[in-house]
């Protein structure tokens, strides 16, 4: 259960090379617990998929792999059905175990890359669905205590690729299993996201299943998005930003072409993929690391680039942004140094 001194190359999307001194892997509760009784673990980095940990150079804190399994129904009633998954399941096989059985809510979130367990934590979301639009629970586990709880949506405090588990919560549980609550049938369909609509309208699909919304959605992935296992990334390296309304409006006047998307309360969300591209740092390389030819948002590994060398790329095309727009980036990659 506790290793020394293991690499953590296959552990991170990035591919960089680190080492952990200490090691674990719980892949059930009762390991989780034992594994946090031990006070060397105290302050240990979790790691789920390791598609969001940007391994900035050998980590000072132990290494705690959480691999708990499990994927299955837990109840039935009328149109609707919840499944309860264990924290290592790997997201994307959870998409596609439920739409191999006709249930449909997940399908807009297919080929994410990381584990059920990371994806309350970030509030995963893409295509117009975020994971509290189909969140049930979760059950967790307190690190200092070893207590177990079962947090509601409310509990949860989702924001934009926010929770609770992001402020209040940081660093202080293990989320170790996840439930959803999916459609048998009657399917509320999202296809209203501009690049799903074309990608449907191509297939020339009539009357739309789960899965014609998630092959849309595992097309313009691929054609946009590099595979991790080919090309080292994390996906979108920041948050899309967002701005209040009068600071949206000066920037209108001079990017009159300004992509956007208004909420509620009168700010905008603007893609952070356009900034980046707009102060000329789209396909831009530096040695091994550098912004993805075909999405500016995503920062890959072309080789043997280390954590420190990434992270101050990512500093880089900050600064250049805040340089020329006045917006600060926000990373959603997670630093462990």
């Amino acid at each position: 259960m506790i290793h020394q001194d293991v690499s953590l190359k296959t552990y991170n999307s990035f591919g960089v090379a680190a080492d952990a001194s200490l090691f674990a892997v719980a892949k059930s509760v009762d390991d989780l617990q034992t594994i946090l009784r031990d006070q060397r673990f105290a302050s240990a980095w979790i790691l789920g998929g390791g598609s969001n940990t940007l391994f900035c150079k050998t980590p000072r804190q132990p290494i705690l792999h959480v691999d708990i399994p499990g994927l299955d129904v837990i109840t039935e009633e009328g149109n609707e059905v919840v499944i309860r998954v264990g924290a290592g399941v790997n997201w994307h096989e959870l998409v596609m175990w439920s739409l191999d059985r006709g249930y449909g809510g997940l399908e807009n979130l297919a080929l994410i890359p990381g584990n059920v367990g990371a994806a309350p934590i970030q509030n995963i979301g893409a295509y117009g669905v975020e994971l509290k639009d189909v969140f049930e629970h979760c059950t967790l586990v307190f690190r200092e205590t070893q207590d177990i709880q079962v947090f509601s949506k409310a509990d949860c405090q989702f924001g934009y690729r926010d929770s609770i588990f992001k402020g209040e919560l940081k660093n202080k549980t293990v989320i170790t299993e996840v439930c959803f609550r999916l459609q048998k049938s009657n399917y509320n369909l999202q296809t209203s996201y501009g690049a799903i609509e074309q990608q449907l309208a191509e297939q020339n699909h009539h009357l739309l299943t789960p899965k014609d919304v998630a092959n849309a959605v595992i097309a313009i992935r691929t054609r946009k998005l590099p595979d991790p296992k080919k090309l080292g990334n994390a996906g979108s390296f920041f948050k899309n930003p967002i701005v209040e309304d009068k600071t949206f409006w000066k920037l209108k006047e001079s990017h009159p072409e300004i992509p956007h998307f208004k909420l509620a309360n009168d700010s905008y969300k603007i893609p952070a993929a356009w900034i980046i591209e707009q102060v000329g740092l789209k396909g831009t390389r530096e040695g091994d690391v550098g912004t993805h030819e075909n999405h500016a948002l995503v920062l890959v590994n072309y080789g043997n680039a280390s954590g420190q060398e990434i992270t101050d790329f990512s500093k880089k095309i900050q600064n250049e942004v805040q340089k020329h727009f006045g917006i600060t980036l926000t990373p959603e990659v997670h630093f462990c140094c």
